[in-house]
């Protein structure tokens, strides 16, 4: 499958529009918001699991990133409340499940080898977010050569612009925003490309996640993504 896998153009994908197919496993929902390739793809995807659904036993071969959007998501080393930011890096292993049900927004195979750090961040904790001078607030979630993660509260009619050199991307975890010119809100995804620039605008309550610089060199498609001579 592919699915804005031109990294050229800017994508979008919104979270009212876009239908939840079946995974492989009972109780495993999933909204395809960028993907290249089948079960084993570079992907991001929004997955929603059932109350007492799992996932089968996987090793992260080209890494995992997550942000919990509601309920609470497990695995063996521990669970993951409504608005945590985790990185389980290349390599790592897990046994995901959720007792009571849970939406995640996961992005796979998007991230080097080479950054094997941990991340467990939460977004909901307000002791963890600085105040800057634009009248923002920020919390930083991870920073490499490579890429830049970081989540943003904008005041409600403000508006900040973003032009970053290795291309953009944003979802919506809260609120709503104006940019474009169209109206975005809380699931929405949007990506553009390395050198492209846009301003958002707040609407109430905007908290967004936002990554950046990825888009310049991404790590090589597993195996099974990669196009056939």
């Amino acid at each position: 499958m592919q699915l804005h896998t031109n990294y050229e153009l800017s994508a979008f994908s919104r979270a009212n529009d876009t239908p939840w197919v079946p995974s492989p496993l009972k109780g495993v929902d999933r909204k395809m918001l960028e993907r290249n390739g089948d079960e084993v793809a570079r992907a991001t995807t929004i997955v929603r699991y059932a109350p007492g659904s799992h996932f089968s036993p996987h090793v992260h071969t080209g890494g995992e990133e997550f942000l919990v959007l509601d309920g609470v998501f497990s695995d063996e080393h521990g669970d993951y409340p409504k608005g945590m930011y985790v990185r389980n890096p290349v390599g790592s292993k897990h046994k995901p499940f959720s007792k009571d049900g849970c939406t995640i927004m996961v992005k796979l195979w998007q991230y080097p080898a080479h950054d094997q750090l941990f991340v467990r961040t939460d977004l909901l904790d307000d002791a963890l977010w600085v105040a800057q001078a634009d009248g923002t607030d920020r919390l930083e979630l991870h920073r490499t050569d490579h890429e830049h993660v970081e989540a943003l509260k904008i005041p409600e009619g403000a508006s900040v612009s973003f032009k970053e050199p290795g291309g953009i991307e944003l979802f919506v975890f809260a609120g709503s925003m104006h940019a474009g010119g169209a109206r975005y809100s809380e699931g929405d995804w949007l990506r553009f490309p390395v050198g492209d620039s846009t301003k958002v605008t707040a609407g109430e309550g905007l908290l967004l996640w936002k990554k950046t610089g990825h888009l310049i060199a991404p790590p090589p498609l597993p195996n099974d993504a990669q196009p056939k001579s």
